[in-house]
């Protein structure tokens, strides 16, 4: 099993400026590589292999000497790099490669011949770097990806090889299911309310700094210096939302075996100019990332509903489903039972229903080449609760 460890680096005047030129260098070698298959393409109708372009580096170094400058390793990466986003791409997981820029993340990495012993992390060419280790990992140290921030820190992302399976997912144990909102962040089905820590409270200070970039003179130093302090406001959002999501998305997946949350389509719901600040900045995308890997390393199951599912406008009790649920209606009455209902917690307690039923079936959704869709009416149809089906409810 894969593990990465990502700790802040300190780098010398000189190790500072090796690894400058080296983003430059990749980034240059990753625009040229792109172009050239690009038109390579067009004109033969087949592209640069991973080996094609490493073949082109020596021809290149002695039209360019500066290309000599960074270590050898990292530019043969970007190759690599360049042929997993083709593949990506063929695949239907990404866009067509885009060309790399200056002001943009720049990041190179390291395949071999690094080092990490105490405190200090020794790569090629660059020597021993400060390094401030939190964590001691443990396993084959497989690669080292440096990167900067647009505020100007370094930082190094060691990857370890810890020779150890993924453990075995286990169906025993607690079941919850989670409703994410924007008044509060989410809702688990034991009737759990976490609250939105709302990170854009720095954005009074984010919007001085800005106001004064904008008068700065492009191409000064005093607008780099103002750009680096707008870069380090945004650093610390972007630091207090990691820290929430790593703390509840780690608080889930230490209560609970089985965690099911709605699948989101955020692009689509950021549409919504009213509601598309607040929603961009809740990260519903990572937390979700955060509790798959995490539940995967603890041998737990992640289950992802359907957005589609009616799990606001159906009766947890006796799954009778509303034909409108307006969003601004927080506590409504099943017409059917009677039995009031709290919005979120229904909405959380039909996640984690299906999601469990998802399970038992073995995440079956189509019979026969047809998609099931849920009857009109009710959600879905079964003949008893899923609590009284499933073991997974013992200890709930």
């Amino acid at each position: 099993m894969f593990k990465a460890f990502k700790y802040r680096i300190y780098p010398t005047t000189e190790q500072r400026d090796l690894l400058v030129k080296s983003f430059g260098c990749c980034r240059w070698f990753y625009n040229y590589s792109l172009n050239l298959t690009t038109e390579t393409y067009k004109k033969t109708g087949k592209g640069l292999s991973r080996n094609e372009i490493i073949k082109l580096l020596p021809q290149l170094k002695k039209e360019h000497e500066w290309l000599t400058e960074p270590p050898s390793q990292v530019l043969q990466q970007v190759a690599d790099n360049l042929s997993s986003a083709f593949l990506n791409f063929f695949e239907k997981r990404a866009k067509y490669p885009n060309f790399k820029k200056k002001h943009q993340r720049q990041s190179i990495r390291f395949p071999q011949k690094m080092k990490l012993s105490g405190d200090y992390l020794t790569l090629p060419k660059l020597g021993k770097v400060y390094c401030k280790v939190s964590r001691i990992p443990e396993g084959e140290f497989k690669s080292v990806t440096v990167s900067i921030t647009p505020s100007g820190e370094f930082y190094a992302s060691c990857l370890f090889d810890e020779g150890k399976d993924k453990p075995e997912l286990s169906k025993e144990g607690k079941a919850v299911g989670l409703d994410l909102g924007i008044t509060h962040f989410a809702i688990t089905s034991d009737g759990t309310k976490h609250g939105n820590p709302k990170h854009y409270r720095h954005e009074k200070k984010l919007a001085k700094y800005q106001k004064r970039l904008a008068k700065k003179q492009k191409g000064s130093n005093n607008r780099n210096k103002a750009r680096k302090r707008v870069a380090k406001v945004h650093q610390k959002i972007t630091r207090c939302r990691e820290d929430f999501l790593h703390k509840l998305s780690r608080k889930l997946v230490d209560e609970n075996q089985v965690i099911v949350v709605e699948n989101l389509a955020v692009k689509n719901m950021v549409r919504n100019h009213k509601l598309a600040k607040s929603i961009a900045e809740l990260g519903w995308g990572k937390f979700c990332t955060m509790l798959k890997y995490k539940a995967e390393w603890e041998g737990k199951i992640y289950i992802e509903v359907d957005r589609f599912f009616p799990s606001s406008k159906t009766c947890n009790h006796c799954l009778h489903r509303t034909s409108e649920m307006p969003l601004d209606i927080r506590l409504w009455q099943c017409p059917k039972c009677g039995t009031l209902h709290d919005r979120d917690i229904n909405a959380a307690k039909n996640i984690r229903d299906e999601g469990l039923r998802m399970l038992e079936v073995g995440h079956t959704s189509v019979a026969s080449g047809e998609r099931v869709r849920p009857s009109k009416g009710t959600a879905f149809v079964r003949h008893c609760s899923v609590k009284e089906e499933s073991p997974l409810m013992k200890g709930r």
